[in-house]
């Protein structure tokens, strides 16, 4: 069982990985909807091209793990010698908590084109061709009809996919970056408190979450009224 002292110990080392995660959490989270918005707009778009990209994008990032694509972002694009020679590409690359932001973005961001994707084909024709008759232009008619409907539709599959960016934040230590799991890692081969140590770690994942989805529930029952 552990005592008080080690209880201590294990919660600041483990808070000092907490901020990493909420970071790469957030940004992440951040990036992935300007990337699934964007691929979300091509996908319903009539131009064929911009269409099939979204798709093969969408099923590329969807079908294989996060781990892999973690691994070659880091292990594997950095390699490359065009790579080394950008000052820009070799700041991105060289550094491996950019390297995750970066790879969970990339991943989350081809499921919030579905998720969004979906909203986008949910709003009822009916309503936008009120807007229509109401004189409203193509952007007006995005701004004040379709996307607030499709966000209202989209936010519940939405919320899944925020809690799924903060779970996958733990891959970042896989690639020696020391958020939460990585200081449960390490601090589970110095007290060899390994339960207690991952037990704490996961109420503090469970902490952002329970955060996350109550700003998306409030958002929700704000959407509704």
């Amino acid at each position: 069982m552990i005592d008080a002292a080690l209880f201590q110990h294990t919660v600041v080392n483990l808070f000092q990985g907490f901020g990493l995660s909420v970071y790469i959490g957030l940004t992440s989270i951040f990036l992935a909807s300007l990337i699934g918005l964007g691929l979300a707009l091509m996908r319903i778009s009539p131009n064929a091209l911009a269409s099939r990209f979204s798709f093969v994008y969408s099923t590329c990032f969807r079908g294989t793990p996060l781990l892999v694509q973690l691994f070659i972002l880091y292990y594997g694009i950095g390699t490359l010698s065009f790579v080394r020679e950008s000052p820009a590409l070799w700041w991105l690359f060289s550094d491996g908590g950019r390297c995750a932001v970066l790879a969970i973005a990339l991943n989350s961001g081809a499921y919030v084109s579905e998720v969004l994707r979906g909203g986008f084909q949910s709003v009822p024709r009916g309503q936008i061709e009120a807007a229509k008759a109401c004189g409203m232009s193509a952007t007006l008619r995005f701004r004040r009809v379709v996307f607030p409907l499709a966000i209202r539709q989209a936010l519940p599959a939405y919320s899944n996919e925020i809690v799924l960016v903060i779970k996958g934040t733990s891959l970042a230590s896989t690639i020696a970056v020391m958020e939460l799991t990585g200081h449960a890692k390490r601090l589970m081969n110095q007290n060899y408190a390994i339960i207690e140590t991952f037990i704490l770690a996961g109420m503090l994942y469970l902490m952002i979450n329970f955060f996350l989805l109550a700003c998306v529930h409030l958002l929700e029952r704000r959407l509704k009224h």
